[in-house]
């Protein structure tokens, strides 16, 4: 079957939902709302107007704290996460310095925050390193895969590239063991690894003074543009597989067993869509990734360097501050954004080029794909159609009409359920974008151009308040790390 047999056509993103518990209300709306009526009614019954009046800083603070909207949210969906953050302010949890006099327990990744309890285990049959997260007791791999510039490609090309990608999504679906799969697409400075080979494998070095100056010339060109790197992380549920685990000989090297059946599944798959898969990564490349991620100014340095800055135990960041809205690390600022709504209107698939193509501008981009059971799924579809039908009818008896928002979320269910008696796969997916600078202004300057780019995209990005530690290692990290 040639390209041509294939036509571009434009996909379109479910809408996420904005229904409540009851009558549009979320959770924290109810509780709230409810004890603004407890008061109001407790007031009348005891008191009468008067204690209306007198309790009137109450309620009308709850309902003020129900309905009041405070930068995109409700009011009340703030207070949990402000009551987070100052206690983690008091406690000291938002600033992290390494100790650099006290080792680290062996075989740990020497990372701050929540991450401080990731280990490693080294893979004696495929070389790979794999992170056991005893946690959230997953096991974790990596790889960097290759493939040709996406937007050059002629649309039946294309086409045929996103079909066979949503064939490597429902192999990885179709498995009851995968916790996660992430797709993680960074910008770093060329290095001038290329022009250091060239000049390796061609160059003339006699010792002479021309030959000096070109190869000075060589080793501080430095960054000279921008290179796009692609990894995907697979991370294996331990406890969804603790019977081939056990079968395996337990533990974290049963778990490995069961990661490397699953390692061969996700490369073959990747084979077939035409992707190129490089080797598992190690421990060295591991290292530069966390090394380059906290501090962007090593990064050229350390590609050229060979062995130097490939040890896991000194990978971490020295120094890292958190913000509210930002995170300073060794040598840069940071920012967050999650995408927080997809397009809306149907888009065709190239329609991430206006962010992926930003120049100038230090970022990753995102995607953790957590996949679904089909009996789960199934079960949710069923769940979400009975309350689309039961809400409906009740708006019938008060005299309601659906509207618009309503019906279009009714209609993205209806599709589910129909792509997911077709056979294809059911992920949750979320959208994160990890922007870095040296300077604030610059850093605020760099978060202004995505955010314009993601509008040309159709997309809709918010900045993460209050998590940006937790929520840099999601995005910038290639370790299957949620938020």
């Amino acid at each position: 079957m040639s390209n041509t047999d294939f036509e571009l056509s434009p996909v379109s993103f479910s809408r996420v939902s904005r229904r409540g518990v009851l009558l549009g209300l979320t959770g924290p709306q109810l509780v709230t709302a409810s004890i603004a009526v407890v008061i109001i009614v407790l007031s009348l019954y005891l008191a009468g107007g008067e204690g209306l009046i007198w309790t009137s800083p109450l309620w009308a603070a709850t309902i003020a704290l129900t309905w009041l909207p405070v930068a995109g949210r409700r009011a009340v969906e703030w207070v949990p996460l402000t009551g987070h953050w100052v206690a983690r302010v008091a406690a000291k949890q938002t600033v992290y310095r390494k100790k650099i006099t006290k080792p680290r327990p062996a075989g740990t990744l020497a990372l701050p925050g929540d991450a401080a309890g990731l280990r490693m285990h080294l893979d004696p049959d495929t070389d790979a390193v794999m992170v056991h997260d005893p946690h959230n007791a997953t096991l974790t791999v990596l790889l960097e895969v290759s493939h040709p510039a996406f937007v050059l490609l002629d649309p039946g090309e294309q086409e045929r590239r996103v079909h066979a990608w949503g064939r490597v999504l429902a192999t990885v679906c179709r498995s009851a063991n995968i916790a996660r799969l992430q797709v993680l697409e960074r910008t770093l400075p060329d290095a001038g690894t290329g022009l250091s080979q060239w000049w390796a494998q061609h160059g003339h070095d006699d010792g002479s003074w021309v030959a000096g100056i070109y190869r000075d010339l060589v080793d501080r060109a430095g960054p000279a543009g921008e290179r796009h790197i692609t990894t995907l992380s697979l991370a294996l549920d331990m406890r969804a597989a603790s019977r081939p685990i056990r079968s395996a000989g337990g533990g974290v090297k049963g778990a490995a067993h069961v990661l490397r059946q699953e390692m061969t599944t996700l490369v073959s798959a990747l084979r077939t869509a035409d992707l190129r898969p490089g080797p598992w990564c190690g421990p060295g490349e591991l290292a530069v990734m966390l090394r380059s991620a906290y501090d962007p100014q090593i990064a050229g340095t350390l590609e050229r360097a060979g062995t130097l800055g490939r040890d896991l135990a000194t990978a971490g960041p020295v120094a890292v501050d958190e913000h509210w809205g930002s995170l300073r690390t060794d040598s840069a600022h940071h920012a967050v954004l999650w995408i927080s709504d997809w397009p809306r209107s149907q888009v065709y698939p190239g329609f991430l080029a206006p962010i992926l193509l930003s120049s100038g501008i230090r970022r990753s981009l995102t995607l953790l794909c957590d996949p679904v059971r089909t009996d789960q799924a199934a079960r949710s579809i069923r769940k979400l159609r009975t309350e689309y039908i039961s809400d409906a009818a009740q708006r019938a008896k008060i005299g309601q009409i659906d509207d618009a928002q309503q019906t279009a979320e009714y209609r993205d269910v209806l599709r589910q359920e129909a792509d997911m008696v077709a056979g294809h796969g059911v992920f949750r997916y979320t959208g994160l974008i990890s922007v870095s600078a040296d300077t604030e202004t610059e850093l605020e300057a760099a978060i202004a151009a995505i955010q314009q780019a993601a509008i040309q995209a159709s997309l809709e990005t918010r900045l993460l308040v209050g998590q940006q530690a937790s929520a840099f290692v999601a995005a910038a990290l290639p370790l299957c790390r949620g938020i």
